[in-house]
């Protein structure tokens, strides 16, 4: 089906054909997981979780007097998620 349509955007549209047979395969390798996982992965819930969550801290502390001490906040919440992810719930077993 890819093959088909980027033989027809060669002639009308290269630039669209080329990006499509570079791209598109990447963009639907979701379709290659169990069905299970696709509902889990198909959204940005758990990144704007995490977005909305530096946020709120980050605003506790107002004031950084330079972008490494921002950095360097944000570095060990992140720290701290990754280690509830590697203990907590497991969000997606890929082992079976």
């Amino acid at each position: 089906m890819l093959k088909q349509s980027v033989e027809i955007w060669t002639k009308e549209a290269p630039k669209l054909a080329l990006w499509a047979e570079e791209n598109l395969p990447m963009g639907l390798a979701v379709f290659d997981f169990p069905e299970g996982h696709r509902t889990k992965l198909r959204t940005t819930n758990g990144l704007e979780r995490i977005n909305r969550e530096l946020k709120r801290r980050t605003r506790v502390a107002s004031i950084f007097p330079n972008a490494a001490s921002c950095l360097r906040l944000v570095s060990a919440l992140l720290a701290e998620c990754d280690e509830e992810w590697m203990s907590g719930k497991m969000y997606l077993n890929l082992k079976g």
